[in-house]
């Protein structure tokens, strides 16, 4: 199949997608971290061999390449080759923006403000007023109105970051509606209705909510580039869309956006640090209370900036572990670094399944939009090193 579908087979392309996803869901739905030794292991030993052989580099490089992993994993995983076609999206055109106001940009920070050029570049030239949903400081929806010419209102739910947008528009000879409201409300979504909406990571419920209601409130179209699918999806998703029928839980939905390319490297190695030592604290809780527990919290930074004993010390506090009089520290931590380079590893494969569920997670609200009138494109508004969640769908009511 073509990733270069028309906008009328978006359904089958769910379809498909979805039907392969379930066919191969023992190798994404268990979480190494989790569950010891997930079934596939015993089931593809050669896979399963392959990927714990792998040297520090060559890890570190695949991890950090999606196209290179899914190549190497390829001819080890049946259907990875099919899966990774329909999980492709083509670019979406781009049009030539005029520049900004001088000075009208500045305070944004660098990497939202190219968020927000390519996200306008990829959307056609609007026609009718926009709505920044959830703007916080009005930037997205600020750039549309001044390259497009048309009347901006601005959603935010906090009542400094709306007058901000306010403010900023002014600024720049817009005079912006301003609305305080919650996102997540029927007054919120009252104010669709004639405009085109904006939503750029919108995180959860705050894009799938826009998808819902979209049917009944008669908005002219929009532009959505979603983010953050676990936010308030409860522990199992609801799809949007009719056709619609893989089952994800909490742990399938982070999958999806656990990609960490443009997090710093400080940010790369607390990550780092904070699972190590919490596989150290499940091991060693596993032997003193015969069970491994679930839903442990982040740790704080002075946790991880300490020693491992007492990481591990503060740790076991806080869950409430019994401590015998004399614990081998230096055991629980070293296990820990061992658990964390097996998981490393056997999460590779687990990975390779993360964009194809982000696709079939947006093929929902695509099709969602179509049956509710809208016609509907999707593609990339930049590349992944921008943004890992840098798909964009385009609606415009029929």
């Amino acid at each position: 199949m073509s990733p270069h579908h028309a906008a009328t087979d978006w359904q089958a392309r769910l379809q498909a997608l979805q039907t392969l996803l379930a066919a191969q869901a023992d190798y994404w739905r268990p979480a190494p971290f989790h569950v010891r030794r997930p079934d596939w292991c015993a089931t593809n030993p050669a896979l399963a061999a392959a990927v714990e052989a792998l040297d520090e580099a060559r890890l570190d490089a695949l991890s950090a390449d999606p196209a290179a992993a899914r190549a190497w994993l390829a001819p080890r995983l049946p259907g990875l080759a099919e899966l990774a076609v329909l999980a492709e999206l083509p670019v979406l055109p781009s049009r030539a923006l005029p520049p900004w106001p001088a000075r009208a940009d500045s305070g944004i920070p660098g990497r939202k403000a190219a968020q927000i050029e390519a996200f306008v570049a990829a959307m056609p030239r609007a026609s009718a007023p926009v709505l920044d949903w959830c703007a916080g400081k009005g930037h997205l929806g600020r750039r549309v109105a001044l390259a497009d010419g048309v009347a901006l209102t601005v959603l935010e739910r906090d009542a400094a970051l709306a007058a901000e947008a306010g403010r900023l528009a002014a600024r720049v000879g817009l005079a912006a509606a301003v609305e305080v409201a919650d996102a997540r409300t029927l007054a919120a979504l009252a104010q669709v209705a004639g405009r085109t909406v904006l939503a750029l990571h919108a995180c959860g419920e705050l894009h799938r909510g826009l998808v819902r209601a979209a049917a009944e409130r008669a908005a002219v179209g929009y532009r959505i580039a979603p983010c953050c699918y676990p936010v308030d999806a409860g522990p199992r998703y609801r799809p949007l869309s009719r056709v619609a029928t893989l089952d994800l839980d909490a742990s399938a939905l982070k999958l999806a956006v656990t990609e960490t390319v443009t997090a710093p490297l400080h940010d790369r190695r607390r990550l780092a640090r904070d699972q190590a030592l919490k596989l150290g604290y499940l091991a060693l809780h596993e032997a003193l209370a015969g069970s491994v527990p679930t839903g442990l919290k982040p740790l704080p930074p002075a946790w991880l900036a300490a020693d491992g004993e007492s990481g591990l010390r503060h740790l076991a506090a806080r869950e409430g572990l019994s401590l015998p009089g004399t614990v081998d520290w230096a055991h629980w931590q070293a296990l820990g670094e061992r658990r964390r380079a097996e998981v490393r590893r056997l999460e590779l494969v687990r990975q390779a399944f993360r964009r194809p569920l982000e696709v079939w997670l947006v093929l929902d609200l695509a099709v969602a939009l179509q049956d509710a009138g809208y016609a509907v494109r999707l593609g990339r508004f930049c590349d992944r090193v921008l943004t890992p969640r840098n798909l964009l769908l385009l609606a415009d009511r029929r």
